[in-house]
């Protein structure tokens, strides 16, 4: 069954995949970066609508299996340049939620120090570099990172994720290209969500599938249920092992649905009547995680309550802690923008009085 974006349907309620790597305790720890992700948004959203923030709100909905399972698969020494509605590969990179509430309400000690309101930041200890608007974009950076990566003898992998409909751009083509080419470990990961923004995927691409895209760089291409957490890690696995062995680079197509609309403005008027009702009941990430993680005895249903109350108090102490800090100084607008070093001797003894 096909619905008119072009995305397949199912029928019952799944579960995930039983055939893993993890150990229990690796499965527990994904649950919990499952729920910190949709609980975040949660929290994003409530924010947004306490007028709060001023930038935009973009959710991962009913697609935050894809970014958690795949980030999980990498080490500590690679590199992810995620999208906006991949906050759970930043979380599993180790970037605090603190950090990113503080950007998103402005706060002095972020980032940016409120020049930007979206986690369009880097922490290049942690190999994580963020996402920008320009679509596919991040694609050449992580090429670049990982040339130099090559020539320092660095053992990195890098993954950017983007969009079904930035597969479309030329920075796509030409930095996939260039990785196929170089032969550099660099994993693409295409989050076939249904829309790019309001156009259906039907409308995007005449192929079958985006995975087919690989054979004309000839590379490996991987399609995985972006909405099974424990096979989007083990094809990040497949992936990671392939590109860290020398093998090349790797594009991941992950099927999944985005149950928001491209941010909170987005009333989804173009979606089709009953789609996302469709996706909630039968094919939502967390409620198949949490069928398997029940069918396995991995966790029981007074574990994964506990594992809420945990997430849910953690994240409330860490949006604390961004709300308390103070607002940037108005003049600090124009740090590391302009050339402060030559600034008029009057302005100067301004800011220094500061």
């Amino acid at each position: 069954m096909t619905s008119k974006s072009g995305l397949k349907n199912f029928k019952k309620p799944l579960s995930c995949t039983t055939e893993t790597s993890l150990s229990k305790d690796q499965v527990a720890e994904l649950y919990r970066y499952l729920k910190m992700t949709r609980m975040f948004d949660e929290i994003t959203v409530r924010l947004k609508r306490q007028s709060k923030l001023t930038g935009g709100v973009f959710t991962s909905l009913g697609q935050e299996a894809t970014a958690v399972g795949t980030a999980f698969a990498l080490e500590p020494q690679d590199f992810i340049a995620p999208l906006i509605r991949d906050i759970g590969a930043v979380f599993v990179k180790g970037i605090l939620p603190r950090t990113i509430f503080a950007q998103y309400l402005g706060k002095a000690n972020a980032p940016s120090r409120a020049t930007d309101v979206q986690f369009h930041f880097a922490d290049l200890e942690k190999g994580f570099v963020g996402p920008i608007s320009h679509l596919g974009d991040m694609i050449p950076v992580m090429t670049g990172i990982l040339l130099a990566a090559r020539m320092k003898k660095e053992n990195r992998v890098a993954v950017a994720y983007l969009g079904e409909g930035a597969s479309s751009t030329g920075a796509f083509h030409e930095g996939v290209n260039f990785g196929a080419v170089q032969k550099l470990p660099l994993i693409t990961v295409i989050e076939n969500n249904g829309y790019a923004y309001s156009t259906p995927t039907r409308n995007q691409a005449n192929c079958e599938a985006f995975v087919d895209k690989a054979v004309g760089y000839g590379i490996l291409g991987l399609q995985v249920d972006g909405n099974d957490i424990v096979a989007c890690y083990e094809t990040m696995k497949t992936a990671v092992e392939h590109a860290r062995g020398g093998n090349g680079s790797v594009l991941i197509e992950a099927l999944t649905y985005r149950r928001k609309g491209h941010a909170e403005h987005d009333n989804q008027s173009y979606v089709p009547k009953g789609e996302i009702e469709h996706w909630a009941k039968n094919n939502d990430p967390i409620a198949r995680f949490e069928h398997y993680l029940t069918e396995e005895k991995i966790l029981s249903k007074e574990e994964m309550d506990k594992v809420v109350e945990d997430v849910s108090n953690y994240l409330e102490s860490e949006l604390a802690v961004a709300e308390e800090a103070g607002l940037p100084d108005p003049v600090s607008a124009a740090y590391d923008v302009f050339d402060n070093s030559v600034m008029p001797p009057a302005f100067k003894k301004k800011v220094l009085e500061k």
